[in-house]
């Protein structure tokens, strides 16, 4: 009997896990969709300047990093 309860907790999980895990696997996808938009890391570090989160000698500087 006890056998039998023990085999149903672990299909309770399976099942549980199979019906979250497509979530995950879309919340995944879409996270790293917005992660790589296509920007290149000077049109980010421009929108930076124009936004006036850095300054010009800032700007200038990282610009030359890269």
């Amino acid at each position: 009997m006890m056998g039998g309860m023990g085999l149903w907790w672990i299909i309770g999980i399976v099942v549980l896990i199979a019906a979250i895990w497509p979530l995950g696997q879309r919340f995944n996808r879409n996270n790293s969709a917005n992660q790589s938009s296509g920007k290149s890391a000077l049109d980010i570090l421009k929108e930076r300047y124009a936004k006036g989160e850095i300054d010009k000698q800032e700007f200038e500087e990282r610009k030359k990093d890269l």
